[in-house]
This record gives C-alpha cells, sequence and structure tokens, in this order.
C-alpha cells in the first residue's frame, strides 16, 4: 500500500492490514490465541507506520507478506537513520516505546537501509489453525 501523503495514515494502513488478515483467513478470529495474533499485527503496523510519520518525515509504502509460517510487515521512509530501541531513564515518562512494542511482540525485527531511504520490518509467527479447518472441515 503507498502511504506518501495520505491523510489518516495510521487508521488507512490498520484498515489495508485488516483486509489483508481477513483474506487470508486470520480473522475474524474469535477465540483466544488466534485474536491475540491479529491484535499484534494491527499493533505492530500502528506502531511502524507511526514511528516513520513521527521520526522519518512520514512512511512511503506498507508491505505485508505472508508465508506459512507467518507473515512480515515493511515500512519504508526516506529517512536513511536506521532506527534504534531506546532506553529510558524514567519508565513513566511518555515515548519512546512503540519499538520497545514491536520488538516484544515480533520473532523478529530490524531494518535495513536502501538508496531511497530505509524499511523496517518486523516477523509474526502465523496464528493456529482454526479447528474447523484444522479436521479439514470449511464453514461458511
Amino acid at each position: 500500500m503507498v502511504l506518501d501523503h495520505v491523510p489518516g495514515v495510521v487508521v488507512k494502513s490498520r484498515e489495508f492490514t485488516c483486509a489483508a488478515l481477513l483474506d487470508w483467513g486470520w480473522l475474524p478470529a474469535a477465540e483466544g490465541e488466534r485474536r491475540a495474533v491479529a491484535e499484534d499485527v494491527l499493533l505492530i503496523v500502528s506502531e511502524l507506520v507511526t514511528n516513520a510519520a513521527m521520526h522519518a518525515g512520514g512512511p512511503i509504502e506498507l508491505r505485508l507478506r505472508r508465508s506459512p509460517a507467518g507473515l512480515r510487515v515493511e515500512v519504508s521512509d526516506t529517512s536513511p537513520e536506521l532506527p534504534v530501541l531506546r532506553r529510558t531513564k524514567d519508565p513513566t515518562a511518555p515515548g519512546g516505546y512503540g519499538l520497545r512494542v514491536v520488538a516484544l511482540l515480533s520473532w523478529a525485527w530490524g531494518s535495513a537501509s536502501d538508496p531511497s531511504g530505509k524499511t523496517v520490518w518486523s516477523e509474526i509467527a502465523a496464528p493456529p489453525a482454526r479447528p474447523e479447518l484444522a479436521k479439514g472441515h470449511r464453514s461458511h
């Protein structure tokens, strides 16, 4: 999804991600662990897009890459400065926790420079299969 100069970029990114998760069968997820994975993905997207908006001149693109093992979320921007996981002296101080949230929810995360800026990415494990799909049945 191209994000350059999109009004309400965080909301639009979450809507795009939610539509993809629905398309891939990760949503709807009424039960515990499946729902938690979908909510983690939406939070990671929000944090990465917000960080690009606040610290890197704005996000340019959001990419979601699905595999049998999980999902890779990528947010690109034009800033060459790679993100750093900050340590705060005062845990009650606002801000500085977005990447920490991403790190805690991801099985891996990182960033890579490219000629036009950088991409910050997160990888999340796929949710457990829905019980009715694991048994070979499909619900409608």
